[in-house]
């Protein structure tokens, strides 16, 4: 099998594995970050979003092979020392709106929340309602109106 290297939260990573092997069951299979929660395993739920690169992306649609040894995998593990503090202020916010239900979908929704603001403020904007319509991860327990308000309270934190 051919060895993989590319980072996680800011570690150097070799696996060997064959190269269409999902990222989703690398990190969480033969890394053990189970932050990544599976779900739809199809790109749907969007319950594993991470970051590669700085950027949303669902792990269960990306082949292990497809990665480049400077690539950047960010998992919601990885998320709190990207802002120098325990919890980053995304997760925070999450907290003081008590968005949690089941919180299956925590990680992935906070990956793409953070993934949303960063973009926003790349293009030199606020995150609008417009921009919080596009997000598609998938809540079952139906927290959509706090998971809105604490991404707007944490594109303030941050």
């Amino acid at each position: 099998m051919p060895e993989r290297r590319f980072r996680v939260n800011g570690e150097q990573v070799v696996v060997d594995v064959p190269d269409d092997v999902r990222l989703l069951w690398v990190l969480r299979d033969v890394l053990g970050v189970t932050g990544p929660k599976y779900g739809c395993g199809i790109n749907v739920c969007k319950a594993c979003t991470s970051h590669l690169n700085g950027k949303a992306v669902n792990p269960c649609a990306i082949p292990v092979g497809e990665l480049k040894p400077a690539d950047e995998v960010t998992t919601i593990e990885g998320l709190p020392p990207s802002a120098g503090a325990d919890l980053h202020p995304m997760q925070q916010a999450w907290l003081d709106h008590d968005v949690a239900q089941c919180g299956y979908c925590q990680p992935g929704q906070i990956m793409a929340a953070v993934a949303l603001v960063h973009r926003v403020r790349e293009e030199g904007r606020e995150v609008t309602e417009a921009d919080l319509d596009e997000l598609r991860n998938i809540c079952r327990c139906g927290t959509y109106v706090r998971i809105r308000e604490a991404i707007k309270a944490g594109a303030r934190r941050m």
